[in-house]
């Protein structure tokens, strides 16, 4: 069972908290104020209302035996900044630091965070390719050139084999699996033979311009 330290529990804070639960990760939840402990309580394994920006509390409290601690401390940004230097000096394996602008996020590198998120403009730019894009259902960036994306095949794919589509080598993306949904199944990696329904929906992987031009087609 991975062990997980969540400081502060805004409404970030605490559904990470709380989908880690329930998830079967251990939780150690971290917050100034009662009644944010108070509402994580029921979900964790320990709820501790604790000052964060005092390393001698961090470490009285054990967060240096977890295998990594998330920083959400809302806009404080001189606080979220101190607590994850702490983190990184009591040797926290894996710290993920919430921030607010690219400057926070930057200093937030620079003292220790191994990963940085950006909840609201993440959420807004998935949401905004939705809207978009709607024959792409979701999007995992691999990184500033690559994604992986369901993708809703263009009409002109419909009732061919993945062989006559030839789409790796037309559009430099790769189908890594097919999801159907009548029946429902998954087919991982999918053989050169399968025909491609209306009913399917693509796992494509590939850069994200090539992607764009797939997307295009429809």
């Amino acid at each position: 069972m991975k062990n997980f330290a969540v400081i502060g529990l805004g409404n970030f804070g605490f559904f990470i908290a709380r989908f880690l639960a329930e998830r079967g990760c251990s939780v150690l939840a971290i917050d100034s104020q009662e009644a944010q402990i108070e509402r994580i309580k029921p979900f964790v394994d320990k709820a501790v209302i604790a000052d964060a920006s005092n390393k001698e509390v961090l470490e009285r409290i054990g967060v240096q035996d977890m295998d990594a601690a998330i920083v959400s401390v809302g806009e404080r940004v001189d606080t979220s900044v101190l607590i994850t230097l702490y983190l990184k000096e009591l040797k926290v394996p894996q710290i993920i630091a919430k921030a607010i602008s690219e400057d926070h996020g930057k200093i937030l590198h620079i003292v220790g965070a191994t990963d940085v998120v950006f909840p609201e403009r993440d959420v807004a730019a998935k949401i905004a390719e939705t809207l978009a894009n709607p024959n792409i259902l979701d999007t995992l960036s691999l990184g500033p050139e690559y994604s992986m994306v369901q993708l809703v095949p263009p009409p002109q794919f419909l009732h061919k084999t993945l062989r006559e589509l030839d789409i790796r080598n037309r559009y430099n993306v790769q189908v890594i699996a097919v999801k159907e949904y009548v029946p429902e199944n998954i087919i991982a990696v999918p053989h050169a033979n399968y025909t491609i329904k209306d009913s399917d929906v693509l796992l494509v992987i590939g850069k994200q311009d090539d992607i764009e031009k797939l997307r295009k087609l429809s």
